[in-house]
């Protein structure tokens, strides 16, 4: 009869183990699909509003005005178009380009992914060229003149007709959404085009000297909080 006993609790704890380690299955699986929508979701949403930027803009990309980047940032390519040799002045060819495709730009962000938007941010850029007169520490001087250019291109656009004729909900989304930022030469590029600190490429002068306008989608925090969560 003991021996019965014995037996009876260890068939009860072996069924209790088991339906301990259901549960923990199921609660991986479940995390794991969730997991999986989230970064579907994630990449799905980032292509579709890649997808909607390069048909946008596919004669200025052809015409070889600006590149649209798998991040979602919006290049504008050539140095000697956009501001002359050390200075935060727009040239009337930049300010024609920006004067053309910016309203686009905002019609197609606020048609269709107004939801989805954390932020759009105007990105100057330089190459590594010492500007003593700015400063004698040449990443501070050219962080000055970064600064200056990504705020100047901001004037601009707030000062064109199409912007101010917008509806003022669309103008408070666009207020919520625009920022500015000089970055200096911390991500020049190689000749290449790509990151010179990560090819291992010396700076290419001409390609670092940009103007970046880099949109920043919700999905982007939530994919954060998720990879901190699973940290």
């Amino acid at each position: 009869m003991r021996k019965a006993n014995v037996w009876l609790s260890v068939s009860d704890l072996m069924t209790g183990l088991m339906v301990i380690f259901l549960f923990i299955s199921i609660a991986y699986i479940s995390k794991v699909q969730q997991n999986q929508t989230v970064l579907r979701d994630f990449v799905d949403n980032k292509k579709e509003l890649h997808g909607k930027l390069m048909d946008e803009f596919q004669a200025e990309r052809e015409a070889g005005t600006i590149s649209i980047r798998g991040d979602l940032s919006m290049r504008f390519e050539r140095a000697q178009t956009l501001f002359p040799q050390g200075s935060d002045q727009l040239t009337p060819q930049f300010k024609h380009q920006l004067a053309v495709i910016m309203p686009k730009y905002f019609d197609l962000l606020l048609k269709n992914q107004k939801d989805d938007i954390k932020e759009i941010r105007i990105e100057g850029h330089t190459d590594d060229t010492p500007y003593p007169q700015l400063d004698k520490d040449p990443f501070m001087a050219n962080l000055i003149l970064s600064q200056h250019r990504a705020l100047n291109v901001m004037y601009y656009i707030r000062s064109l007709q199409s912007f101010k004729k917008r509806s003022r909900k669309e103008k408070i989304l666009l207020d919520h959404w625009l920022t500015a930022s000089g970055l200096s030469y911390g991500r020049a590029l190689d000749a290449d085009g790509n990151d010179a600190m990560a090819s291992g490429k010396p700076i290419n002068a001409k390609k670092s000297r940009r103007v970046e306008i880099r949109i920043i989608t919700s999905d982007e925090e939530v994919l954060e909080n998720f990879i901190k969560k699973s940290n």
